[in-house]
């Protein structure tokens, strides 16, 4: 999962530098953005041995993660403590972590099957 996550964060930041020519302070707000939606994408992925929808995560864990996006997005997109993003970057980090925690996954559950952990 780990190692799934790195993959994601590295994949960002290379469009963000090669795709979209951000300097070294935006590519610093990119990868800040990236971690805090990676990481609710793998918290999602590893709350169940099965699929993510299989059970309905708790009120709690949803409210976190609306209040940890939220914020997060807030701060990149009006640059507080940091360089600020297009709105259209930060939706499109999240729209690629949800992708991300999708794909994950799908492919979790036959590698977990295949190893018999679940």
């Amino acid at each position: 999962m780990g190692l799934c996550e790195l993959v994601l964060c590295v994949a960002v930041l290379v469009v963000g530098k090669l795709q979209l020519g951000f300097g070294i302070d935006r590519l610093r707000t990119l990868a800040f953005v990236v971690i805090v939606f990676g990481n609710q994408a793998t918290t999602y992925t590893n709350r169940a041995r099965q699929h993510l929808w299989s059970t309905a995560p708790s009120r709690w864990l949803v409210v976190s993660s609306v209040v940890d996006v939220t914020i997060a997005s807030t701060m990149a997109g009006l640059g507080l403590a940091m360089a600020p993003l297009p709105l259209v970057v930060v939706g499109a980090t999240l729209a690629a972590a949800v992708a991300f925690a999708l794909l994950v996954d799908l492919l979790k559950v036959p590698v977990f099957r295949h190893l018999e952990i679940v």
